[in-house]
């Protein structure tokens, strides 16, 4: 991750986006990125601290080595974007489209995300710390090390998808759906007899007393 002392801090309080402009060692501070047109833009290396990311649009951007500092923000449009060695800390964001995204070596620590879309998406080393997750949609996903530890997840998605090294058993599930295209994920032997009726009921299994 990049060190503050080698990155330039972004001279205005608000970022519009322009044409082709991308970034590379800067530092965006409290800045307001709502409704900016980002679409294709490269952050490397980069760190936002503090900003609000309503309704921005990030469609194909690609983030690499760059970090999240408790930024804000619904309505923030990332399909088909790419995360690399990205850390995300104490953000509380909302409305998060993120399908046919790419994420890989990226951590998620503390914080709050509600409807989070990963329809799609290529996921490879991934990990939620100690975060609430609403809505999460794993739909048709590919999946190659996924962890929560210590989450909340309400009304997770699972859906189609290949789920290689997805890691639940460090996570609270509330009303989870799709479970039945979860082969191959690991979980506590808790949760399975929590989830044995939500189980039953999408193999359509009749159960006896």
């Amino acid at each position: 991750m990049p060190s503050a002392a080698h990155q330039s801090a972004y001279a205005h309080d608000v970022l519009t986006g322009r044409d082709d402009e991308d970034f590379d060692l800067v530092r965006f501070d409290g800045t307001d990125l709502s409704r900016a047109h980002l679409e294709g833009v490269t952050f490397l290396e980069c760190t936002l601290t503090g900003c609000t990311l309503d309704d921005v649009h990030l469609e194909s951007s690609r983030w690499s080595e760059c970090r999240w500092e408790r930024v804000g923000g619904a309505g923030v449009t990332l399909a088909r974007a790419s995360l690399a060695d990205v850390t995300i800390e104490g953000c509380r964001l909302a409305a998060v489209s993120a399908w046919g995204s790419t994420w890989r070596d990226v951590t998620v620590t503390g914080g709050k995300v509600d409807f989070l879309n990963l329809r799609g998406s290529r996921l490879k080393d991934v990990r939620f710390v100690d975060c609430i997750v609403t809505e999460l949609d794993l739909a048709e996903a590919t999946v190659d090390g996924l962890s929560f530890e210590g989450c909340t997840l309400v009304e997770p998605e699972f859906g189609r998808g290949s789920h290689a090294a997805l890691d639940l058993s460090g996570a609270t599930l509330r009303s989870p759906r799709g479970l039945t295209a979860l082969k191959g994920a690991r979980v506590s032997r808790l949760q399975l007899i929590e989830l044995a009726d939500v189980l039953a009921a999408e193999l359509g299994l009749d159960i006896a007393d």
